[in-house]
């Protein structure tokens, strides 16, 4: 036994830095770029006049006079990431520019083919992502002011105004405030591999407080996102083409596939946060729910999904704390588990308020100043699952993992 501790020891400790993830920052890209190259303007045009080509019903026509340009002049990993986002965001606008009853099925190879190309190169799908939307898409307008909504801003929007700007900025608030907790992992797995339970028991109780802020930090939704325009305006851009009643066959990639392709649309579930939580704490999902959030960890940068598997490889921490009978380590673990069951609570309440019953608003409404809700997804995440028996199921397999308290 003592010979095994000797070689724990000697396992290289985590880091942040080797998964391109920031001290600062955590999983959002920090300095993002908000230019791509000269070569590029054709897509630049076409991303900073988005919402303005949706809703005058243009950006069809538009896309379809854009030139075939490959990726050969971006330069360095922010540029690549800076053109999956606008590719991703006029795909979203071409598919979607006339709503949920007259999608666009072939996405012309104008467009196709260098999306393909950069999502190659990134490892990313060809579709609109997590790590599009919030972790590229922000922007500090005075680097020397606190990090707050006022503070920031997005580089680009579809229709949604102000909602959308609240949806997008509230997340990277949410993703800015796991950054203490995704700290807490690194110095938790260290600590087990060092075999030091002060810094353990710190560790945890780092975790379960910046657990509480992200559930705090989402509460700001209520302030900046209103129902009714998430749900009928917003909603239909996030959403993809598989398991999606309106485009039930998938979307075809001119140039890249003569079949249609299925990729499924945005979802809270491609954060790599809660990922990174569930497996340092040991939750165990459904089978169902299970296969869902690990097929999303293909809709993440490589390098974050690498940390997840890392986390994964790491020495259990529930065994660890089983087999330490360390009365405060216990305390603390369990305080962790309930701390990410009660954010997902939260997100339910979030998910019921904004597409819940906002479709049942949205039903009842005779008149409005809103365009005619999407119906295909009426009781789904954009990402294409039954969402509240989802999160619900989520959530109970997480209170399930709080240990018993001995004596």
């Amino acid at each position: 036994m003592e010979l095994q501790s000797q070689d724990l020891k000697t396992t290289p400790s985590l880091s942040l830095g080797r998964f391109h993830i920031s001290e600062d920052c955590g999983f959002l890209l920090p300095n993002s770029l908000k230019e791509l190259p000269d070569h590029y303007r054709p897509w630049m045009e076409i991303a900073n006049e988005l919402p303005h080509f949706i809703e005058s019903h243009q950006l069809r026509a538009q896309v379809n006079k854009m030139p075939l340009l490959n990726c050969q002049f971006l330069k360095g990993y922010r540029e690549q990431r800076l053109a999956h986002l606008v590719l991703s965001l006029i795909t979203m606008g071409y598919v979607w520019q006339e709503g949920e009853t007259q999608p666009e099925e072939v996405l012309p190879r104008n467009l196709a083919l260098p999306f393909v190309e950069i999502s190659r190169t990134l490892g990313l799908p060809p579709i609109l992502v997590h790590s599009d939307l919030v972790l590229t898409n922000w922007t500090v307008r005075n680097p020397e002011k606190p990090l707050d909504i006022r503070n920031l801003d997005i580089l680009f929007s579809f229709p949604g105004g102000e909602s959308l700007r609240g949806f997008i900025l509230v997340t990277v608030l949410v993703e800015k405030a796991a950054v203490p907790g995704i700290k807490a992992v690194v110095q938790a797995v260290n600590a087990i591999l060092q075999t030091s339970q002060d810094s353990l028991l710190q560790a945890l109780q780092q975790l379960r407080l910046s657990i509480q802020d992200i559930t705090r930090t989402l509460g700001l939704m209520h302030d900046y996102v209103d129902p009714d325009v998430f749900y009928a305006v917003i909603r239909i851009f996030l959403s993809g083409w598989k398991d999606n009643p309106a485009l039930p066959v998938g979307l075809i990639y001119e140039g890249v596939s003569t079949e249609p392709l299925k990729y499924s649309g945005g979802s809270a579930a491609q954060s790599t946060v809660l990922h990174a939580f569930d497996e340092f704490l040991g939750i165990h999902h459904s089978k169902e729910s299970g296969d869902f959030l690990l097929k999303m960890r293909d809709y993440m940068p490589p390098s974050h999904k690498a940390f997840i598997e890392e986390i994964q490889s790491a020495p259990s921490l529930r065994g660890h704390v089983l087999s330490s009978g360390n009365g405060p380590l216990l305390t603390a673990y369990n305080q962790c588990v309930e701390a990410l069951a009660g954010l997902r609570s939260y997100h339910i309440t979030m998910v019921t308020k904004y597409l819940i019953t906002a479709a049942a608003k949205a039903k009842s409404r005779k008149t409005s100043h809103l365009p005619e809700p999407p119906q295909a997804l009426e009781d789904r995440g954009t990402g294409g699952t039954a969402v509240l028996s989802f999160l619900k199921s989520v959530r109970n397999k997480t209170l399930e993992a709080i240990l018993p308290q001995s004596g």
